[in-house]
């Protein structure tokens, strides 16, 4: 019998909401940015109200739990009805929530989504719990899993460095999709990735620690520092690579897109799942990427979250030797 793999998703919990309606209907200004107007002091009627839970971490956790993984998740809420709401999905899911820390000064955080037709979206965030974060908030001695997928820890780099450095005295692998309040620390994160085996970022966010004429040049430099890098580019799709191949994918499907939520956390996860499971950069690529379709085809980042059983097919790839 297989051992089945363990892996600990650390960072943040929130509840959502999603207001839906044909008020929210957003235009491109003068500088072709998509703006959301609504005037001040009316009462605007809504079509639909959504409840969900989201939070990088969160979403990886219930990824994991779909396929088939020993999925944990670590960080911090607070006793209220959406801290209630976040572990009631989590347990739905199974994962297993023993380690999460309760803040009794902030609440759980919060964001109320307008999300437009056409799958744009405008977040009103109170961050809350899930940006306060300290190292004697979670007993790191407790942590027992093959792997860790660190996202977003706001910041708190002493916190992102006691994890780093407790997986490392444990040898557990390391998985790490940071946000941009980490990578603004450019010279202590760059410190910190050298610990790190897979590295999962959008080009924008990896261009913030590397240099490159092109994609291609950008993940080979990252790639001397992590083991395995994939550098998203949105529609243009990815390059990854993990010293042995470069592959560049495009769009695994065109589908409509009801609601874009998630869809980075639901790339990040997948991918980083199928290399829990031990599957090529190849198959990681492809599940990643349609996991990340299947999401943005529902309202919230977890409901469209791929199974296990899920039949995949092939997607526009090119690959070459390192």
């Amino acid at each position: 019998m297989n051992k089945i793999v363990k892996i600990l998703s650390v960072g943040a919990g929130v509840q959502d909401v999603f207001l839906t309606g044909k008020v929210l209907r957003p235009e491109k200004d003068e500088d072709g940015e998509w703006v959301e107007e609504l005037p001040v002091g009316a009462k605007l009627d809504l079509d639909s109200i959504v409840f969900g839970t989201g939070g990088g971490a969160t979403n990886a956790a219930v990824t994991f739990a779909r396929q088939g993984l020993h999925s944990a998740f670590m960080g911090k809420i607070a006793h209220d009805p959406a801290g209630m709401a976040v572990l009631a999905d989590l347990h739905n899911e199974g994962v297993d929530t023993h380690l999460v820390a309760y803040s009794s000064d902030y609440n759980t955080g919060y964001s109320a989504i307008l999300l437009s037709p056409n799958g744009e979206r405008t977040i009103l965030t109170y961050r809350g719990a899930s940006t306060h974060y300290h190292v004697n908030n979670f007993n790191l001695k407790e942590i027992n899993a093959d792997w860790i997928y660190i996202s977003s820890l706001a910041g708190c780099m002493d916190v992102l460095e006691a994890i780093i450095e407790t997986a490392k005295k444990k040898e557990i692998k390391i998985a790490i999709n940071p946000g941009k309040s980490e990578l603004k620390q450019k010279r202590k994160i760059k410190e910190l990735l050298k610990e790190v085996n897979i590295l999962s970022l959008n080009k924008e966010e990896l261009q913030m620690l590397v240099d490159g004429e092109n994609n291609e040049e950008i993940i080979r430099n990252a790639a001397e520092m992590i083991p395995v890098v994939v550098m998203t580019d949105g529609p243009r799709g990815l390059v990854a690579t993990d010293r042995n191949t470069i592959i560049k994918a495009g769009m695994y499907e065109d589908v409509p897109v009801r609601d874009r939520t998630g869809a980075g956390d639901a790339f990040c996860s997948g991918f980083v799942s199928s290399f829990a499971k031990g599957l090529s950069l190849k198959e990681a690529v492809i599940f990643g990427s349609a996991n990340s379709t299947s999401v943005v085809q529902y309202i919230g980042a977890k409901e469209g979250i791929l199974n296990g059983d899920v039949h995949l097919h092939d997607m526009p790839i090119k690959e070459k030797p390192f």
